[in-house]
């Protein structure tokens, strides 16, 4: 265990301090007591004046913040490594309805949960449109992934090289495929592709030799439907924008050539599972220690009110008799 604000503790002599005097004072007076012959008082007032201090000394633990350390040993794969391909195309902007998730807000979302998934597996990160453009190379850091999830996976990001009313082309997976998105070592390789489906016309089979040149399996999931809309601030829908009805058919074609797999909507763990069974099985190694901390200091706190209730309780009931005093014996009904 350990403390995070160790100069907390000194807000303990606020307890020490007023119970070491009623200790004092407890002595003379059971001196007096015992030489005039006097009973001994009601062990309840004992009991409050230690409540109370009860209650200073484990709200002063809490201000030091107390934590137990778990250090957990990590293992990576030395042999595997994956990319997650998010398509962030201008039609990845729509969504179900004005003020709804966007498709590039949702895949943002699936791609950190795969990579929770994937574990000991190091993964990488990039931005599709008619090119691709890595952000993280496959590291075995969540919390990298993570934040580059949400700060560097915007839309357009990297812009297309043409014009056009459809930004995106799934051909752009094969000049991902001939790049250095993968080291060396890593001999088992997968792409999880996160896109709408809403592509250029490409060609499938150019792109399957080039994922099977590299030696890189495909899991692809399908991000939107054909009811989505790109909505302008005012929650006027775009005219200009009309889902490809033929997605759906584009993606089943894309993984059938390169010997693929195709996921639904919104399940991680299918996704998880399929890059898992295309990795296979391989050796790992420890990457160190990872250190977790779990903080004591809600807990002191809420404890803290069992010895408050006993040091409050002759307030309660001198409260609740002088209400009733003032009443004149009856009850003052609530208003």
């Amino acid at each position: 265990m350990t403390l995070l604000s160790p100069l907390g503790l000194l807000v303990a002599l606020a307890a020490a301090l007023p119970l070491a005097a009623w200790l004092a004072g407890e002595r003379r007076a059971e001196r007096v007591r015992s030489a005039l012959g006097l009973a001994a008082p009601e062990g309840r007032k004992r009991a409050r004046a230690v409540a109370a201090a009860a209650v200073v000394a484990l709200l002063a633990l809490a201000c030091a913040q107390p934590a137990l350390v778990r250090d957990e040993q990590r293992r990576v794969r030395t042999d595997a490594a994956a990319m997650v391909v998010v398509d962030v195309s201008r039609s990845m902007q729509a969504a179900a309805a004005p003020g709804s998730p966007t498709r590039l807000a949702r895949a943002r979302s699936l791609a950190v949960q795969i990579r929770e998934g994937l574990g000991d597996v190091p993964v990488g990160l990039a931005g599709m449109t008619d090119r691709a453009l890595p952000l993280l190379f496959p590291s075995i850091d969540p919390v990298a992934f993570d934040q580059t999830a949400r700060r560097a996976l915007a839309s357009e990001s990297p812009p297309p090289r043409e014009v056009n009313p459809v930004a995106t082309t799934l051909g752009a997976l094969a000049d991902a495929a001939r790049g250095n998105l993968f080291l060396p070592t890593d001999e088992r390789r997968v792409v999880v592709l996160l896109t709408d489906g809403e592509s250029r016309p490409y060609d499938e089979g150019e792109v399957a030799r080039a994922l099977r040149a590299a030696h890189i399996d495909l899991v692809v999931m399908r991000v939107g439907s054909g009811d989505d809309r790109v909505f302008r601030e005012s929650g006027v829908p775009e005219l200009l924008y009309r889902p490809d009805p033929r997605a759906d058919e584009t993606l089943r074609l894309l993984a059938d050539a390169a010997g693929g797999t195709v996921v639904p909507e919104g399940d991680a763990g299918a996704a998880v599972r399929a890059a898992r069974a295309a990795l296979g099985e391989g050796p790992t190694r420890s990457s160190g220690g990872e250190r977790r901390l779990v903080l004591l200091a809600p807990w002191l706190a809420l404890l803290a009110l069992a010895p408050l209730a006993v040091a409050l309780e002759p307030r309660l009931h001198w409260g609740a008799r002088g209400l009733h005093a003032s009443s004149g014996g009856a009850t003052i009904p609530p208003r």
